[in-house]
């Protein structure tokens, strides 16, 4: 149960898949216009990643070697498509705004790069954790992109009106404020994670001096 939560928590902050490992990049900036994108795109790649690591995790020892990356993508684009037609049939709008970044989920680097790497050579258990945790951590990057670029930039939420034109910044609604919001997040990231290395470091070294001295004050 802990190594399937600390496999979780990876994916959400220490491995994030853009913030970190940095792929899926493309979509992820396209998409991040508005929060009703943002969330929209990071469930559907949650779902899809999710039930194929599962159905992959299920039967990776049947599936040969030499065939399996076209196995893995027929996997991931039935579930790609179950997607799109629920969201074309329940949420038309959502559909026409992911437009072709939908569909491309089906080759989006996250999803081929769990189901190969982990997937493939894990169980269930630990397949779901790892699609959740890259899945959520996704999520909260697309919406808090989307939450800043689509307040700033357009003054609203869910498009609702909350800030008048006037004050807007009109760039971060464009494809240069998504690059610079993207970038600054990866910054801060990095940031705090080597501050939590070397504090980890300093904490290690300290415990390891305090446990010289004291070994060296027993012998005397």
């Amino acid at each position: 149960m802990n190594k399937n939560f600390g496999i979780f928590k990876n994916g959400i902050v220490k491995e994030n898949p853009l913030l970190v490992l940095s792929i899926g990049l493309c979509s992820s900036l396209a998409v991040t216009t508005s929060v009703f994108n943002g969330i929209g795109m990071g469930l559907s790649m949650t779902f899809v990643l999710l039930m194929s690591e599962i159905i992959i995790s299920l039967f990776h020892k049947l599936i040969p070697d030499a065939i399996r990356l076209p196995i893995f993508i027929i996997i991931i684009a039935a579930f790609t498509t179950i997607v799109q037609l629920i969201l074309a049939a329940y949420i038309p709008a959502l559909s026409e705004a992911l437009g072709v970044f939908l569909p491309l989920i089906v080759v989006n680097c996250i999803i081929m790069g769990r189901v190969e790497s982990f997937a493939s050579k894990n169980g269930v258990a630990p397949s779901i954790s790892d699609s959740l945790g890259m899945g959520v951590g996704y999520t909260w990057v697309l919406v808090a992109i989307s939450f800043i670029r689509e307040l700033v930039g357009n003054g609203t939420l869910f498009n609702i009106k909350l800030i008048p034109d006037t004050y807007t910044v009109g760039m971060f609604s464009k494809a240069p404020g998504g690059f610079i919001i993207f970038g600054l997040m990866i910054a801060i990231t990095a940031t705090i994670s080597k501050a939590v290395e070397n504090k980890k470091k300093a904490a290690a070294a300290a415990a390891k001096k305090s446990a010289a001295n004291g070994a060296e004050g027993g012998a005397k």
